[in-house]
């Protein structure tokens, strides 16, 4: 059986308060483990992996900003 950590553990796990780790369950973008109504909220170490994959995001290259005001040649006079 898998280890099930409780919010808090959850939460100090992937480095964010409780009020985002409730945020992210109650929009359904983290699995958890309730076994009553209104009983205490549990993760599964496999739901909080699945959370970070799908909260990281490929870096970007970086853009190059073409509008920037380019400065005038010396040399052009």
């Amino acid at each position: 059986m898998e280890k099930l950590f409780t919010r808090k553990e959850a939460a100090n796990v992937l480095g964010i308060s409780l009020a985002t780790l409730d945020a992210a369950r109650m929009n359904g973008l983290i699995s958890y483990v309730q076994y009553v109504d209104n009983g205490c909220v549990y993760f599964t170490e496999l739901g909080l992996q699945e959370y970070i994959a799908r909260s990281t995001h490929r870096a970007k290259p970086k853009e190059l900003n073409n509008n920037y005001r380019k400065t005038k040649n010396s040399t052009a006079r």
